[in-house]
């Protein structure tokens, strides 16, 4: 099963989902994508599986995709202080994977019902669900 964390900013959110997925099941493929470097790196260091950065690699990677998981600005064009492209905002929303979001009210997106809820407790539910998912 193919797992893609797409992350962009300082790849905070994508280090913790890929620590936390690579805690539960090392075996885990983990394909980190980075809408920068600084990103990309983060999760690599966390320990993702492979690792790229940028429009094309999100693209590619949500070809193939079983799980994607991230903010949910991921499927937002213009989100993370504009890092996320219209081009990768429909990739990630057309891929046929599940898509597990963590929902971060930032940069003029709010999403109804959610509770100012700390990230680190949104990734560990993120994670619990990936882990459903793979098992």
């Amino acid at each position: 099963m193919k797992i893609v964390v797409i992350d962009g900013q300082g790849g905070g959110i994508g280090k913790a989902l890929v620590a936390g997925i690579k805690a539960e099941e090392k075996n885990a493929e983990i394909v980190a994508v980075g809408t920068n470097s600084v990103a990309t790196l983060a999760m690599q260091k966390a320990g993702a599986d492979k690792a790229a950065t940028g429009e094309n690699a999100v693209v590619v990677a949500c070809r193939n995709a079983d799980i994607i998981a991230g903010p949910v600005g991921i499927v937002v064009a213009d989100a993370l202080i504009g890092e996320v492209t219209a081009k990768m905002a429909a990739a990630v929303g057309s891929s046929s994977a599940k898509k597990i979001l963590i929902p971060v009210n930032m940069c003029d997106t709010f999403v109804v019902g959610v509770n100012d809820t700390a990230v680190s407790s949104l990734v560990s539910i993120a994670v619990l669900r990936i882990m459903n998912e793979i098992r």
